[in-house]
């Protein structure tokens, strides 16, 4: 797909999705740390879930110096409605000892110091960089991101980081974070995973998978 189809294609769902860039039911909007450990809880679950258990997570573990001592058997109850409980418990714990090891208990502010923290990968790098930062330094591929760039024609691999490459070299760098949103709205309430609704996509035109 060239440049000038992939501007049409996101300047028509930003048209459709005015709100999806600044909703304040993302998971990504906030505080530096919350954002993060609110990510690593994410995984395959929904935002609305992950978002019941933000305000009785944080009210008896406001920062990582609280979360960093808590016993593993403290969080489950907390998150057990998520799934994989347990793991996700292990990860934001260990997630906040290394911010307390190594970064005097602040989220580190690039990349490489996210990537070392237990449960984060770039998608949920990207996340915390964009939303809680506000630095656009790639394009977090989620499932929603991986099977509209895929469908849409955006991208030909299954890889998420070769996905990633693609959206960055068609997309400006201003529009990395956003796109990420606009395409999860657009994957939540049209091309869906089970029935993608082709008639009614405002973007059908271009689409790879409505043409084949």
């Amino acid at each position: 797909m060239d440049k000038k189809t992939a501007k049409n294609i996101y300047n028509t769902l930003l048209q459709q999705y005015p709100d999806a860039i600044d909703s304040p039911s993302t998971l990504g909007r906030g505080v530096p740390f919350e954002v993060l450990i609110l990510t690593i809880l994410s995984a395959q679950t929904t935002d609305r879930a992950v978002l019941a258990v933000k305000e009785p997570l944080f009210k008896q573990y406001p920062d990582p110096h609280k979360l960093a001592r808590a016993e593993i058997y403290d969080i489950e109850p907390i998150i057990h409605s998520l799934g994989f409980y347990h793991v996700k418990a292990k990860h934001i714990i260990a997630a906040a000892q290394k911010l307390i090891l190594d970064f005097d208990g602040i989220v580190p502010t690039t990349m490489d110091g996210l990537l070392t923290i237990p449960g984060v990968g770039r998608k949920t790098a990207n996340i915390v960089l964009y939303h809680a930062m506000g630095k656009n330094e790639g394009i977090a591929v989620d499932t929603h991101v991986r099977r509209l760039a895929q469908r849409i024609g955006f991208s030909k691999s299954s890889d998420q980081d070769n996905i990633e490459q693609d959206l960055m070299r068609l997309f400006p760098q201003g529009q990395w974070g956003d796109l990420t949103d606009v395409l999860i709205t657009h994957g939540r309430a049209c091309c869906t995973a089970k029935k993608p609704q082709c008639e009614v996509c405002p973007i059908s035109r271009y689409c790879m998978y409505y043409h084949t």
